[in-house]
């Protein structure tokens, strides 16, 4: 009998030995399953802020080239106001050298002082990038002019083309400050 009882327990210690190994195994394996749950977060983690911060720097690139785009805008358009309000005193000098030209009893020094301001001026202008809309003889174009009003006109070559400029148009580096006013021909 005690021969029995300790087969028995070695059997008992065997089984045991058995159930314990694999019940470590099934540990092994819980732990290897929780490593990966682990490591898959990590990993997704990992991700979501690798894409907040190639977001952020993106967002940043995208700051900093409009801020840069709205400095050089403020510079090239600084003077703006100021150039729109010489333009009508270029108006004025046109009309002054015109009728200059057309009066009989006038000094010719007259008319050449003020051809030289409005020559200066001009130039002052265009040195500013003012630049003088090229109306007469071109098609209507909305984005620089204005029509006012249609006159009838014979040629047909005329038709539906500008023929007359009542106020000069202007830009300033490529954006119209002031659109010409024209007639076109009907």
């Amino acid at each position: 009998m005690k021969r029995h009882k300790k087969e028995n327990i070695v059997e008992e210690e065997k089984e045991q030995e058995v159930v314990d190994k694999l019940n470590g195994e099934d540990v092994a394996e819980n732990d290897n399953l929780a490593d990966l749950d682990v490591q898959q977060k990590m990993n997704e983690e990992i991700s979501m802020l690798n894409d907040k911060y190639l977001r952020l720097a993106a967002e940043f690139d995208n700051y900093r080239k409009r801020t840069l785009k709205e400095k050089q805008d403020l510079i090239s358009f600084a003077g703006e106001e100021i150039i729109k309000g010489i333009l009508p005193i270029m108006d004025d000098m046109e009309r002054a050298i015109e009728m200059l030209s057309k009066a009989e009893k006038i000094d010719n020094s007259a008319l050449e002082g003020t051809e030289l301001i409005y020559n200066k001026l001009k130039k002052y202008l265009l040195s500013k990038g003012v630049k003088e809309i090229d109306s007469i003889g071109n098609d209507l174009d909305t984005d620089f002019h204005e029509a006012i009003a249609q006159m009838p006109v014979n040629e047909d070559s005329m038709k539906n083309k500008i023929i007359d400029v009542v106020q000069k148009g202007y830009t300033m580096n490529g954006k119209v400050i002031r659109f010409a006013k024209v007639v076109m021909g009907q």
